[in-house]
């Protein structure tokens, strides 16, 4: 019999992930947080659930989401744009109670290298926490929730900034003028990546590890968005000149490669 796998959060991420984890042979639930798309899931041969976490309680039924699930991957964003102080830690905290009620063993958890925040130079999976934004701040400390649970398997999974399908950070930043950071670094992943790692992990079995999931490729902001911008016929951006001493911050897929994988989708269109 197949295995089940859950994807918690189904969205521009977790919908394709869940439908290729279909064809792959799993069998596969997946949560989101309207009606709509819980019948698109089940459209598509996936297990939906109606399913939203609170900062002191979980809507909807959790318990039979989690109930026999081999691997759950967990793609909610902390969502704290805006300054909206929600306590992302908190609801992370409930849905570990669940887990470890339910005794599903096997955690992939979607993180970001913002946890990363003002390291500089050349960032690998053990270089030392610095975020400085309050997403990044409590995705570290989401991270180390699962981290100090010895009953569970956790992957952790760092993905850089996402792009793909209709999400590209150039076409927010074209025409715009004064920016910052030209001379920084790229660190970029695909969708069609992030799918593949992800999947990757889960049939490989990458249990207790931390991966970066950046694509090995880093032109600076200024290079790669004006060659995006004009590309798409955009205005492109145009970036401050910098004088900065800061060593560029350079994210690399170390334990991803190290285990003879590669990452396959150009950041370049």
């Amino acid at each position: 019999m197949s295995k089940t796998v859950g994807v918690m959060g189904c969205g521009w991420l977790g919908l394709p992930l869940a439908e290729k984890l279909l064809k792959s042979g799993y069998k596969v639930r997946g949560t989101t947080t309207s009606t709509s798309k819980v019948e698109q899931l089940e459209l598509a041969g996936i297990k939906g659930f109606k399913i939203q976490l609170h900062e002191n309680a979980i809507a909807g039924d959790i318990t039979n989401f989690l109930s026999g699930l081999d691997t759950l991957i967990i793609n909610v964003p902390p969502g704290l744009r805006g300054n909206s102080g929600s306590n992302y830690v908190s609801k992370i905290n409930l849905l570990l109670n669940e887990i470890q009620k339910a005794a599903v063993k096997n955690i992939v958890f979607v993180s970001s290298t913002s946890v990363y925040g003002s390291a500089e130079g050349e960032i690998t999976e053990d270089t030392i926490l610095r975020p400085e934004t309050e997403s990044g701040k409590q995705l570290a400390q989401s991270e180390a929730l699962f981290q100090k649970e010895n009953n569970l398997n956790t992957a952790i999974v760092r993905f850089g900034g996402l792009i793909g399908r209709d999400r590209h950070p150039v076409n927010h930043l074209a025409g715009k003028k004064g920016l910052k950071n030209g001379d920084a670094l790229v660190n970029l992943i695909h969708l069609e990546d992030c799918i593949q790692m992800l999947i990757t992990i889960v049939q490989k079995r990458y249990w207790r590890t931390i991966f970066n999931g950046v694509y090995p490729l880093h032109p600076t902001k200024r290079a790669y968005y004006n060659n995006e911008a004009l590309k798409r016929g955009l205005p492109p951006p145009e970036f401050e000149s910098s004088s900065s001493k800061r060593n560029k911050k350079l994210i690399i897929s170390k334990n991803y490669l190290i285990k003879l994988n590669a990452l396959y989708t150009s950041i370049i269109s």
